[in-house]
């Protein structure tokens, strides 16, 4: 572990002086490279360098001890010190686990109404609300990238963008099947139904991770629809973005603007290309390698919100809270750290290995 640490903080000392260099954003994908290498670097080298000085402390202490006069001092000292190194290299441990390099990124969310048709979507709704009020509480901003919503208000499908501070190292593992069980608005008789509704959520690519040939592309325009089919909209401000070798189709039509729209509908078909290929390429990976909270395939039932018992249960680490009113309010960090939590544990038993 401590070559390792000691070859990071060569490293970091080689970034420092690149980056202090006059010339560095002349070429700025490389400036932003190196910036976002050194902001990954920094929080561990300085971690080392402060297990360096507790060790330095721990031997000075020692020495103190064969002096009557200043024993109390160094004992006191000391203690402090092997409590930091403890603490420090228990620290230095984590901060070496693998790194998803997707930490730092902005995501696109897509929730989609599953099984339970008009109710599904209200859920879908609801799901949206709970996400873009954690993102509110945290200060992240959300831009809503295409909606299709229904009669009653309900959503078949909403794509919407949050970024702000290591937004995905928050929410990466939202990615699956939600389900509901409640009294929906049109049921008359009080019955609890179960519905569905499945969440995606993607780390935003940027034109430094992934480049899209624009003769790959095809794009329509067409007229934008509301709920029902109503037209809002007389012109052709919609657009779909069809990637030929992939079949991959998208449409946005939230902005009034045929620029904005293609510019939203581009960031989305970005992302999903790109994700595409992560889940090409960690599908290569042993199964051992990857994380064990859960795979964040769709397919996979997540969690449950229970709304007779005011409960929502993630079922991917056995845990059950009753304030799912709090939690739909966006009160969702007791649960996202557990799932982080389960995560690094798995990590740590992994490299243990």
């Amino acid at each position: 572990m401590f070559d390792k640490l000691d070859a990071l903080e060569t490293r970091l000392s080689e970034l420092e002086s690149r980056i202090s260099a006059p010339d560095l954003y002349a070429d700025p994908e490389n400036a932003a490279k190196l910036l976002r290498e050194q902001g990954e670097l920094a929080p561990i080298v300085e971690a080392y360098r402060a297990y360096k000085r507790a060790q330095r402390t721990i031997a000075d202490a020692t020495e103190m001890l064969s002096d009557p006069e200043l024993r109390e001092m160094a004992q006191d000292e000391l203690a402090a010190a092997k409590a930091d190194e403890a603490r420090l290299e228990a620290e230095l441990k984590l901060l070496l686990l693998p790194r998803d390099p997707n930490d730092g990124k902005n995501i696109i969310v897509e929730i989609r109404g599953g099984a339970g048709g008009e109710e599904s979507a209200l859920f879908a709704a609801s799901l949206y609300r709970m996400y873009s009020m954690y993102a509110a509480a945290r200060g992240w901003n959300v831009e809503v990238m295409n909606a299709n919503e229904t009669e009653l208000g309900g959503y078949k499908e909403i794509i919407f963008q949050v970024t702000g501070d290591s937004v995905y190292s928050r929410l990466k593992f939202e990615s699956g099947v939600h389900r509901v069980q409640r009294v929906p608005e049109t049921e008359s008789q009080g019955r609890v139904h179960t519905s569905t509704a499945t969440v995606a959520v993607l780390p935003e690519a940027e034109e430094l991770d992934f480049k899209i040939d624009p003769g790959d592309l095809r794009v329509d325009t067409f007229r934008s629809s509301g709920a029902g089919g109503q037209h809002i909209n007389k012109t052709s401000s919609a657009i779909r973005i069809t990637h030929l070798p992939t079949g991959t189709v998208v449409e946005c039509q939230d902005e009034r603007s045929q620029f904005k729209n293609r510019d939203k509908a581009m960031r989305v078909l970005r992302t999903r290309l790109y994700e595409a290929e992560v889940k090409k390429r960690d599908d290569a990976i042993a199964a051992d390698r990857r994380s064990q909270v859960g795979t964040g395939d769709r397919s996979e039932r997540i969690r449950t919100y229970n709304f007779p018992e005011n409960r929502v249960s993630d079922h991917r680490i056995g845990l059950t809270l009753y304030k799912l009113d709090r939690f739909l309010n966006g009160d969702l960090d007791e649960v996202l750290d557990a799932l982080i939590t389960a995560d690094t544990a798995e990590k740590l038993k992994a490299q243990g290995n």
